[in-house]
């Protein structure tokens, strides 16, 4: 077992290819994939419809739109999560500093090892 095996994964991503491939390499490793959902207002609903998530795979930019109100979702339920974009490190905010990123392109390898490192993440909830 990869740490991987049945955890239920929100994924957020808008270019429908990759959601797609992301989808079945999560889906190969045995977590329960929740999505893809390729919108803000999408990916709100789904946490909301489902509680009980150990995880999500977020995109920062989402056509005209940026992921973070779905972070900051996340944050206050207290469910880890990592971006996956290909903007830096240095361009999201502050109040994710400590959010892990796993920079696009990326080997599907280190993908997995990062979503694996999830359900150990503390999570800093919001007051």
């Amino acid at each position: 077992m990869d740490g991987i095996e049945g955890l239920r994964l929100l994924l957020v991503e808008d270019e429908f290819v990759l959601a797609l491939g992301l989808a079945d390499v999560l889906g190969d490793l045995g977590a329960v994939v929740l999505g893809p959902v390729a919108t803000v207002g999408d990916a709100l609903a789904l946490i909301e419809r489902v509680p009980e998530m150990d995880g999500a795979v977020l995109d920062v930019n989402l056509g005209h739109e940026v992921v973070y109100p779905v972070a900051d979702a996340l944050v206050a339920r207290g469910i880890p999560f990592l971006f996956a974009t290909a903007n830096e490190r240095a361009r999201l905010p502050e109040r994710f500093a400590h959010v892990p990123v796993c920079q696009k392109p990326f080997e599907v390898e280190a993908f997995r090892d990062a979503v694996a490192a999830l359900p150990s993440m503390a999570i800093r909830r919001v007051a």
